[in-house]
């Protein structure tokens, strides 16, 4: 959405979404009365839009519900329904400010919760999109190619499964509507969802190109990708690892780079570099477009406070347990849970004020923490050390450190940043629905249940070799390491499988912090009730207005989300059952 010549796609949505709103909206009503059928002045109807440019618009516009449009919770980083719920990090900011996310990351939310309903509603608006593309793309049939019909029909259909993957790994599973529905029947949500989602992917995979016209447009690996992704979430580890294969063999970018791992980890966070070879699928953001709800809005909480980037609002405070995940020994991380003992929890500068003297934790971490975690004393970009205190909104409650990742740099902000808006925090960075890496950590994780411990050890060292690479360490102003960084890669073979199967997991952890993965790993691990009351458990303990306290997770009511009751309430009790302890 910012332009290039490599990402003309990013402009193309912004140009296209207006006129196909008007469209998609109307499309998902099912009202039969001939006086509703009547179209607002300036809008589309079916026929207009059955043409190639009317049937590409509304793709464009099926894409964009990737961004969650103008909610903060709604897009695809899934910051509050993967990081927050999984423990990398706090709500943030206070108490007070968007309170009715206290309940959510409490575990006890309530059927009637707003932002509930923004995340179930944003993303079913993604499907009737898909849904309507495949409509229009029926009925324009005579007037496409072969090829072209076939690639849009595989595009919307990897689109679709995304926003139901969405729904299925939020709230299990929700009513199954596809491109048929006659927008009168009520569809119950009694099928699982994983059968549909793998179609659509199946058909992405076959026939989608490798390479496209347009960057952020999805490709047959993208597809690949999400398949393996999609058969690892049930278990089906033979028939993810096969694919896992495939994609890490031949994978391509749909401008046709060749899978592979930057060299240097902060690389990936900075708009600069969107659509390298290590996006494998990714939201296209842009600046100056004419809307800033092309410019990450569902991150736009997401800052230092009063201070620094953006100046608000202090969302998205990492947590201590995911900081302390960063302590290293002999280069290799605490697989035994120590990270947070006495000793091993880093030193922090909870309750000391910035003007107050502090000395940041001498002892050694992975490099990735600096990269992830902002903390007091050591540079936060180019913008000088991370001050502390001040750049918090409420220490008390949220913890003292502040979110790193999808933050610009300062010399960056002029060509970056949306400041059309109530607050500069839009920014022109792609957040990664699929990386590299990632991909690289899930044939890991299959290699290691099929019983390759030995590719999976290969897999992960690939991973922290890079994260090893001394050029990207954050530095001071005498070009030294800003901390004690020491990485080092598992050079003993792998023979326990239990032993294999926690590093695993550990390194999506610290690869992948703060990026929206960690609750759903732990709910398919099925050890998310350990793990998440033992990190609030660590939460409580070390903050003094803590908004844990009397939290608890329970399985399996905890793992789903409730099924808005506005939803149930139009649809009727009787069909849209909903989940269990709701």
């Amino acid at each position: 959405m910012y332009m290039n010549t490599k990402n003309s796609m990013k402009m193309k949505i912004a140009k296209i979404i207006s006129i196909t709103l008007v469209f998609l909206v109307g499309t998902t009503v099912g009202c039969k009365e001939d006086f509703l059928e009547i179209l607002p002045t300036g809008s589309l109807d079916e026929a207009q839009l059955s043409s190639e440019a009317g049937i590409e618009g509304s793709l464009i516009g099926t894409y964009s519900m990737l961004l969650g449009r103008d909610g903060f919770y709604a897009g695809s980083s899934n910051w509050l329904w993967g990081s927050v719920l999984g423990g990398d990090a706090n709500k943030g900011t206070n108490a007070g400010d968007q309170a009715q996310v206290n309940e959510i990351q409490a575990y006890n939310p309530q059927t009637t919760n707003g932002t509930i309903k923004e995340k179930y509603q944003y993303t079913f608006e993604g499907v009737a999109r898909a849904n309507a593309t495949l409509r229009l793309l029926a009925q324009g049939a005579e007037n496409l190619s072969d090829a072209t019909k076939t690639r849009i029909e595989g595009e919307t259909k990897f689109l679709r499964a995304h926003y139901y993957f969405e729904l299925k790994k939020i709230y299990d599973d929700v009513p199954y509507i596809d491109e048929t529905w006659d927008g009168v029947e009520k569809i119950p949500n009694d099928k699982n969802l994983w059968q549909f989602i793998e179609a659509d992917l199946q058909f992405a995979y076959n026939n989608l190109p490798a390479t496209q016209s347009d960057v952020g447009r999805a490709n047959k690996w993208a597809a690949g990708a999400y398949l393996a992704k999609a058969y690892l979430f049930q278990g089906k580890y033979n028939e993810a690892k096969s694919l896992f294969d495939q994609v890490i063999a031949n994978g391509v970018t749909p401008n046709g780079l060749k899978y592979g791992l930057l060299d240097n980890y902060p690389d990936l966070f900075n708009p600069r570099n969107d659509n390298n070879q290590e996006s494998v699928f990714a939201t296209q953001a842009a600046a100056g477009t004419g809307t800033v709800n092309n410019a990450n809005p569902d991150n736009v909480l997401n800052f230092p406070y009063n201070g620094g980037p953006a100046g608000c609002c202090g969302f998205f405070q990492p947590s201590f347990d995911l900081a302390n995940s960063y302590r290293t020994e002999s280069g290799l991380p605490l697989l035994d849970g120590t990270y947070n003992d006495a000793g091993n929890s880093l030193v922090n500068d909870m309750g000391i004020t910035s003007d107050d003297p502090f000395t940041p934790d001498a002892g050694p971490v992975d490099p990735r923490l600096d990269f992830t975690v902002g903390r007091r004393g050591i540079p936060y970009y180019d913008w000088g050390p991370h001050p502390g205190f001040n750049w918090i909104r409420d220490q008390s409650y949220g913890g003292p450190y502040a979110p790193k990742k999808w933050v610009w740099p300062q010399a960056d902000q002029e060509q970056f940043v949306d400041n059309s808006g109530w607050t500069p925090g839009y920014i022109a960075l792609n957040i990664p629905v699929i990386r590299y890496a990632d991909v690289l950590l899930m044939a890991a994780e299959a290699e290691v249940e099929v019983g390759d411990l030995e590719k999976a050890r290969e897999y992960v060292n690939m991973i922290r070799e890079r994260a090893a690479n001394a050029n990207a360490f954050v530095t001071d102003d005498g070009g030294n390491p800003a901390a004690n960084y020491q990485i080092s890669l598992y050079t003993q073979p792998w023979t326990d499988q239990g032993v294999a199967r926690d590093a695993v997991r550990f390194e999506r952890k610290l690869e992948l912090g703060m990026e929206g993965h960690r609750f759903f790993d732990l709910k398919r691990w099925g050890i998310a009730a350990v793990a998440i009351n033992a990190y609030l458990s660590n939460e409580n303990a070390n903050l003094p207005a803590s908004p844990f306290v009397g939290a608890s997770f329970t399985s399996p009511k905890n793992e789903n989300q409730p099924i808005p009751q506005d939803e149930i309430d139009l649809i009727g009790a009787d069909v849209l059952i909903q989940n269990p302890g709701y």
